[in-house]
């Protein structure tokens, strides 16, 4: 029985009452983790499962052997170390969701972690951050969105948006018209959930009006096009254009800004969905604007990330060797 669940030893049945609230429990603990964790913890599961059905292992519960060679399998794949780790970490959730016992918790578990740390010693490498859509940049894109039909206007209100902000490719699929308030100096972005406020407790981020990207401008270009007052603020099309109820999806936001850096002349293999959050801090470092200041904007709970932005705009001032190269 799955943990978490109801049962008696003895007695009647439970009733219906007691069971809608035990789902009501299962429910929340769903919550306790993102869509798109829970959407790649599946990926990974299914994966696995295969795995040990092509071998005749039982995925459930797995020895630490059997997890142990999946691993392995994976890294000789090619498969990146973190994605094999997160693999791991999804093998492990729907053992606790079965009430069994992880298999790095298990007698020899312990053969588990030293594969694991194999692997990341052998194969690993640095993270390959996508290149940012800084101002040059997304100007660039914003300039080959042309049209001034429903789907241009959409999307370049999303990269506008989207750098002025410095939103993950989630929060602007996530965005609802009752997030955003007009001011008079711009625009008070309304951010209810995040990557690094699973809790929702909300952060409210400033746009100025802008004199180049114009976000603002863009933004109320594509709500007066939509005709929308309510519900999601940047919303799936038809092919004909025609606005639905549906919400983009972060995939497609990271879709978008690959398409509009292809047809601005970049690599869109350097581009995703985090290009813009990067561009902003990007240009932010490079215009001399402080970590503080930063973070204000990025909402980082560590300034660690952000001072890689400003030591990288800065790398050449004040350099250690200017005095004798």
């Amino acid at each position: 029985m799955a943990r978490g669940s109801l049962q008696r030893t003895h007695g009647p049945p439970l009733p219906a009452s007691l069971l809608e609230e035990a789902a009501r429990a299962n429910a929340y603990a769903g919550a306790a983790r993102s869509l798109a964790t829970l959407r790649a913890y599946n990926s990974d599961w299914a994966l696995f499962t295969a795995f040990c059905d092509a071998r005749g292992l039982d995925p459930l519960p797995a020895s630490p052997a059997a997890a142990a060679t999946f691993a392995a399998h994976e890294a000789d794949r090619g498969i990146n170390p973190r994605t094999i780790m997160r693999r791991i970490s999804a093998i492990g959730h729907f053992h606790r969701q079965a009430g069994a016992v992880v298999p790095g918790a298990q007698p020899g578990g312990a053969r588990l972690t030293e594969v694991l740390a194999g692997i990341r010693r052998t194969h690993g490498k640095p993270k390959q951050r996508k290149a940012p859509a800084a101002a040059k940049v997304i100007a660039a894109m914003l300039g080959s969105i042309a049209g001034d039909d429903r789907r241009s206007r959409r999307d370049r209100a999303i990269l506008a948006l989207g750098m002025a902000a410095a939103l993950r490719r989630s929060e602007l699929a996530a965005l609802q018209v009752a997030d955003v308030a007009l001011v008079p100096q711009g625009l008070d972005l309304a951010i209810r959930r995040s990557k690094t406020d699973q809790e929702g407790k909300g952060a409210v981020i400033a746009v100025p009006e802008g004199l180049r990207l114009r976000p603002k401008a863009l933004l109320l270009d594509w709500l007066s096009a939509a005709a929308i007052d309510d519900g999601p603020l940047f919303r799936r099309l038809t092919r004909a254009g025609a606005v639905t109820g549906d919400p983009m999806s972060d995939r497609a936001v990271a879709r978008l800004v690959k398409r509009a850096a292809a047809d601005a002349g970049y690599d869109p293999a350097l581009f995703g969905g985090h290009s813009l959050r990067a561009g902003f801090l990007t240009e932010a470092a490079a215009n001399g604007a402080t970590i503080f200041k930063m973070q204000d904007v990025s909402r980082h709970k560590s300034v660690q990330v952000l001072s890689d932005y400003v030591r990288a705009a800065e790398r050449y001032e004040d350099h250690a060797g200017a005095g004798f190269l």
